[in-house]
This record gives C-alpha cells, structure tokens and sequence, in this order.
C-alpha cells in the first residue's frame, strides 16, 4: 500500500481543526451580541410621556443612540486558502457626539413665573443628562440679570441668571458648559431672533434692539441640536420660514435681515435632525387654536399654532405654560432632558480594534451591525467617502495603515438608529474572512 503524503496529513489535520471550530464558539464568521440597559420614555395612550404631568406633556419618538461596549472575543483562528475562514470578532469603540441645547425665554412681563421656574431648574436639568455621559453644553438666549425686573426702553422685562454650578459664577457668567448671550427675546419673534442672532445679520447684532453678541461660534461642528422655548405667545415667522428661508429681507419687517433657515441646504445640515422642544399656550392635542386656561382662569396671549407645528415635525416634547407648579416644569424638564438623549448619536469614525493575535491584515476585515434581535446586517467596503453614495458601506481612514473604519452617511444613519443606549445592537468588526468589498 502507497504511503499518504505529508501534504495530506496536512490537509486532513487542518480539516479536523474546521470541524472543531464548527462545534465551539468561534465557528466560521462567528457573532455574538449583549443586551444594553436602556433609557426610553413610556408613551401614554395619546402619544405623551408618562412623566406625572397630568397628560400636559408630549414627548416625541426618536431613536436612543449612545456608547458602543467592548468585549472580549474569541481567539484568531486561520486556516489554508481552500479551507472555510473562520474569525474571531470584537465591538467597535465609538465616542457620543456632544450635545448642544439651546435654550430661548421670552422676557415679557407675563413670563415672570416662568423665567422664575427656568432659573430654579435648568441645573437639575443638566445633571440629568450628565448622568448619562454625554458632553452637553447649554446655551442661553435671553436677557441676563441678577434682579428682576429690569427697564429696556422704558418697559419692564424679566431676564434670567442660571445659578451655579452650571453657570461659572453667582453673577449669571459663563462656564465650561454653559454660556449666556443676552437678548431681549420679544414675545412674539423669537424664531426671528434665534436666527438673527446665530447669523449676526442687520437689526440682530449686540447694541440694537433686537439683538445680541454672537454665539454661533459657541455651537460644535458634530453636535445634536436640541432647542428649547419657553413662552406665552404665537411667532409671526412661520415654521417653514424658520426652516427654509432662504436669506433676506425680514418677512415681517423691511428694516431686519435674516439669514438662511435652519434646514437651508447651505447650512450643510448644521441643523440636521434638531429637536424643537417648547411649553407654550396650547390647550388641546386636537385642535392648535385652542389656549390653556391658567388657575385664576386667564388665558395667555396665544395657543402658539406655530410651535405646535415645530414640535410635532420634530418630535419634540412640549408642555402647557398654564401649568406653573413646580411638579409640571420637573416633568417638562424630565421629557426635555429624555429627548436630548435620544436624539444624541455616536461618532461613526470607529477605531480598529486591534485584532487578538496583534497583528492586523486589512483585506480580512469585515464590518457588521446586529441588532440585538437576531438580525445581523454585513456591511460592505467601498474606496472611500467618494464613493459612498446611498450605500450602507464602509472605509479605512487608510488602505495601507488603517486606523479606523469610517461608516458611509447611510451606514451611520442605520448604525444609530440600531445602537447605543436603550438598544443592545452593536457594531462589529471581525478578522479573517477576506472583505467583502461593493
């Protein structure tokens, strides 16, 4: 009888290893996955948050993005070229995006309770959301003062001083996360300021009547964006102005300029996303018209049509100015700081985890997304941003020395709406089955 060749002792031990394989925890392109605890809001039978507010806030629904886990992974396992690739996996590391949240209080003599509730909380608000580990930042659009009222013009105003510890100091400054511009917000144009202001155009610059020192610079390039208005009135400027416009003349006066929207292409999606959160003078879920009644049966000056308008398109939680005890700025408060969360995201620049055997080969690297449920989506790797497209694909920062995996703008989009806080989908990265390419 002919003697086997050590060439097929070879190859029948590697497939004994293979089959090995199959049978444990790192069989070929193996995954694994791990629930997260989450953070959600319990919507009530009319589409609100069950926060205890009585059924006068509404919270909208968006995805809950956060923090990818690492783990260990199962032991790199390579095998001849006409043998089944196996892999070993590990999560991909990414940061949160920071937050920004602009806050607006109109400084009307009527909002004296309000800017009073404002002042009381907006730090417990941001402990809120710095417990769950986010780089926030509150902007303040109103006007600053340490006594109230003051005089502007001849009228009394009420203006607002955030106490520390968000605040820098005990006279209104700013600090690490916080930051104040003061701006006389006039009861019925506050869209117009907000964008007057963030541009610094004609009637909207520090010293004139509408206007305030330039803050724009305060926001970060990545951030979510998240605004919040607290007032009793309705805006002449249209919610579709206010997205939209297109730069110009002041719609409601010749004298003013203003400059493009929010969601204006040439922002470049600045405003991508942002969440528009308000209490205001609504009174029924049904109908826009309809105004709360406050306890000594007032009513304020307007139902605010248009800020229902901006939170429904937005998903935005929002709440009735009626209501001024202080269990329902808690609970307006708790559904803004939820909202934050969930419309915060994660950076999809990923690190390369480094491989359990340390030594990394770039054509054997492939990039997944599970869900959590099961369903795990492979995404494959393109050139480079170039050639992304509306594919859900992927890219080295390098082809030669890669440091990072870049997810495309559809796969980001995919990735957060599957990962992060309150949802146990991840990012994966596994190494030894050659990559799948488009």
């Amino acid at each position: 009888m002919r003697k086997s060749s050590g060439r097929s002792s070879l190859r029948l031990a590697a497939l004994a290893l293979f089959a090995l394989s199959l049978a444990g925890p790192i069989a070929a392109c193996a995954r694994s996955s791990s629930p997260t605890p989450g953070f959600d809001v319990t919507p009530t039978p009319d589409g609100g948050a069950d926060t205890g507010f009585g059924g006068t806030i509404e919270q909208g629904d968006s995805g809950i993005p956060g923090t990818f886990e690492s783990t260990d992974a199962a032991p790199d396992v390579s095998f001849s070229d006409d043998a089944a690739c196996a892999s070993s996996v590990e999560q991909a590391v990414a940061a949160p995006l920071p937050v920004d949240i602009i806050w607006m209080v109109d400084n009307s003599v009527s909002m004296q309770p309000a800017v009073a509730a404002v002042t009381a909380g907006l730090n417990a608000f941001a402990a809120t959301i710095a417990t769950k580990q986010l780089d926030y930042k509150v902007i303040m659009l109103s006007l600053k003062s340490k006594t109230n009222p003051i005089q502007i013009n001849g009228s009394n105003r009420y203006a607002v001083c955030i106490p520390p510890p968000l605040s820098g100091d005990s006279d209104c400054g700013n600090g690490p996360s916080f930051f104040q511009a003061s701006l006389d917000v006039k009861s019925t144009q506050p869209l117009e300021q907000l964008l007057g202001t963030l541009g610094q155009t004609t009637g909207y610059t520090a010293g004139t009547q509408r206007g305030s020192e330039p803050w724009a610079s305060e926001l970060r390039p990545t951030a979510t964006k998240t605004i919040v208005l607290v007032t009793d009135d309705n805006s002449r400027l249209s919610a579709t102005d206010f997205n939209q416009f297109a730069g110009g003349g002041n719609p409601n006066s010749s004298t003013l300029t203003l400059p493009v929207g929010l969601l204006h292409p040439s922002r470049n999606g600045q405003f991508a996303d942002y969440v528009f959160a308000a209490i205001y003078g609504w009174g029924s879920a049904a109908d826009p018209a309809v105004k709360c009644t406050y306890a000594d049966s007032t009513q304020p000056p307007s139902a605010g049509a248009t800020y229902t308008t901006l939170t429904q398109q937005t998903n935005g939680p929002r709440a009735q100015i009626c209501e001024n005890g202080a269990t329902s700025w808690t609970g307006f408060f708790d559904a803004v700081a939820q909202a934050v969360v969930k419309n915060s995201k994660v950076s999809c620049e990923l690190p390369v985890p480094v491989p359990p055997t340390g030594t990394l080969d770039p054509s054997r690297v492939n990039v997944d997304v599970a869900s959590g449920a099961g369903q795990t989506t492979r995404i494959k790797k393109t050139t480079g941003a170039a050639a992304c497209g509306t594919d859900e694909a992927w890219y080295y920062d390098s082809d030669t020395a890669p440091t990072k995996v870049l997810l495309c703008p559809a796969a980001c989009t995919m990735a957060n709406a599957t990962v992060g806080i309150g949802k146990p989908g991840k990012v994966e990265v596994s190494f030894g089955c050659k990559t799948e390419v488009k």
